[in-house]
């Protein structure tokens, strides 16, 4: 049996935002106990990351890396068309994840006791994203 769902975020500019209780919510209500469950952000500009849900400085320091890492000076980039978040935006995309899998027993996404599902939005302005849910199983 194959299940999909389309999870909307809606983002206030850069950030991790947790959306762990939404997808086991919406795991827990399918007829599926035991498959897998692909997660996948449709778009450029935003990631998806397993990341600590217990201390939010550990979030802080995440955003703040990338910042540095890959920042906004559009002197250093030839793709600059949506502003100085446009290009590295898309770096920082590029440098994590646009999908995820998760194993799913007992009708429950498997995650670590201090594991959380986050949207690392890499925009500075508000946006509505998209994550796609494909729950597998039986």
């Amino acid at each position: 049996m194959q299940i999909f769902y389309e999870l909307i975020v809606k983002t206030k500019g850069q950030g991790l935002y947790d959306f762990t209780k939404e997808t086991i919510d919406w795991v827990n209500k399918q007829k599926i106990h035991s498959g897998i469950l692909n997660l996948n952000i449709l778009h450029t500009s935003a990631s998806l990351t397993i990341q600590e849900n217990a201390d939010p400085d550990v979030l802080y320091d995440i955003k703040n890396f990338f910042d540095k890492l890959v920042p906004m000076n559009n002197d250093l980039y030839k793709h600059t068309t949506e502003g100085i978040d446009d290009m590295p935006a898309h770096l920082k995309t590029m440098l994590t994840n646009t999908q995820l899998t998760l194993s799913v027993k007992n009708k429950k996404p498997i995650l670590g006791t201090w594991q959380g599902l986050y949207l690392f939005e890499h925009r500075l302005e508000n946006q509505n994203r998209t994550i796609s849910h494909h729950l597998m199983g039986d």
